[in-house]
């Protein structure tokens, strides 16, 4: 009879405050979704940051009820070569992390060229306005978990898989990550300077009011009564909450301040018990909500999008420690009952604090995990 090895006990890694704390930071994009929630984060743990990004494209935004805050912000366009460079050279980074991009794939469809400007020649124009800055040592370039060539074969893609892009935005973000190796190899590499990629993507969480995102839609149907049209109810997507690449982000930079040649690329994703169906996470949705309506269609409505896209984030636990906090449940419970607090009168400000503080503690408690 097979025995089992004992179990032991390990701890979750999570962004270290200490290493944060009077750090100047560059974090573009902070006036979205993903950049709103981490600027709050940075700044909690101490960080100095310059934000700089467009006005935000929703109404409302996260950014402007966090009332902008904490961050010196900057509006700046990334496709403004000289007004880039001019707000490098003001904020004198140590850490850059580059969350700004054109990140919607539909949205990419409607205009290629300003998504190709953004993605591509917006992050070639940070990058060059970053190789004469003195100061910087850390950077981290975020894209997304499509920048994988997709044959849809159900496997996880690992960072070694080749990129490509069937649709703009994802061959805009496939290309971004072939302009930071250049500049990498080019130029970083030898000054010492750590910069890499981080791919993730499908991230949920409160504050999110971008079109055509899953769980956005739905908050604004159901709590206007209407019920959900969802397209493609069978797509597989690797869902997390958006304090889960977030972290990995801040863990990803604090190992290239000491490491600069760790890891070229990470992957960011939830464990592969975590890919499910768009209709399995509207249905955790609809109860964490209490109640809510959806209308599917047969797959066939719109662009091609991918059917099944999951991630392989074996290196980032190897490299980094790197591990998932909360589950699906979790996730989806936490994201709905932020919107539920919204609309009773809480402050997003409080409920973004809450989560981050419930997500901060989770790794002082032992997980088992077997040997």
């Amino acid at each position: 009879m097979e025995q089992r090895q004992p179990a032991v006990e390990v701890v979750v890694s999570m962004a270290n405050p200490a290493f944060w704390k009077g750090k100047r930071v560059l974090l573009t994009g902070h006036t979205g979704f993903k950049g709103s929630w981490l600027t709050l984060w940075l700044a909690e743990m101490g960080a100095r940051v310059t934000g700089l990004s467009l006005v935000p494209e929703t109404e409302p935004s996260l950014f402007n009820l966090l009332n902008g805050k904490p961050a010196a912000a900057e509006i700046c366009d990334l496709r403004d070569r000289h007004a880039v460079a001019a707000r490098v050279m003001l904020a004198k980074p140590e850490i850059v992390l580059h969350l700004g991009a054109q990140a919607l794939v539909r949205a990419g469809y409607r205009d290629p060229i300003g998504t190709y400007e953004t993605n591509v020649q917006g992050t070639a124009h940070l990058l060059d306005a970053l190789r004469i800055a003195p100061d910087v040592r850390s950077i981290v370039v975020v894209t997304t978990d499509k920048v994988y060539e997709n044959p849809e074969t159900a496997l996880a893609f690992v960072e070694t898989d080749p990129l490509g892009g069937h649709d703009p935005y994802s061959a805009s973000k496939a290309a971004a990550e072939i302009v930071t190796a250049s500049y990498r190899a080019s130029f970083f590499a030898a000054r010492g300077i750590g910069l890499a990629t981080a791919r993730a993507g499908n991230v949920i969480g409160g504050g999110d009011w971008a079109e055509d995102r899953l769980i956005p839609d739905a908050v604004k149907a159901w709590g206007g009564g209407r019920s959900l049209m969802v397209r493609r109810p069978q797509a597989v997507r690797p869902w997390q909450h958006v304090l889960e690449p977030l972290n990995g982000y801040l863990m990803m930079a604090e190992r290239l301040w000491d490491n600069p040649h760790f890891a070229p690329s990470l992957n960011f994703g939830p464990d592969h018990q975590a890919a499910e169906t768009v209709a399995s996470v509207l249905d955790r949705a609809s109860m964490a909500f209490g109640g809510g309506e959806v209308a599917y269609g047969d797959g066939s409505e719109g662009p091609h999008e991918a059917g099944y896209l999951m991630l392989d984030s074996t290196r980032a636990r190897d490299t980094l420690g790197y591990s998932p906090i909360w589950n699906l449940d979790e996730t989806v419970t936490r994201t709905m009952a932020w919107y539920r607090g919204l609309a009773a009168g809480q402050s997003a400000a409080d409920l973004c604090l809450a989560d981050i503080g419930a997500f901060e503690a989770v790794p002082a408690l032992p997980m088992r995990a077997a040997v």
